[in-house]
């Protein structure tokens, strides 16, 4: 029974999916973050040139 408990102690192969896990969080959360700063870029482009296109349309 030891030596069983002793190799599940000393086994850390799952560490390593635990810290894989982790860093596709991390990159996952880097890109949604940066989904929604693009998202609002391209609101603000959207809307000043429709803005340009009504002015444009009622000279």
């Amino acid at each position: 029974m030891r030596p069983l408990i002793r190799r599940f102690l000393e086994d850390d192969s799952a560490a390593t999916a635990i810290e894989y896990g982790l860093i596709a969080t991390l990159i996952s959360l880097a890109i949604f973050g940066s989904a929604g700063n693009f998202a609002n870029v391209l609101e603000i482009l959207w809307n000043d040139n429709s803005d340009r296109i009504v002015e444009g349309l009622n000279r």
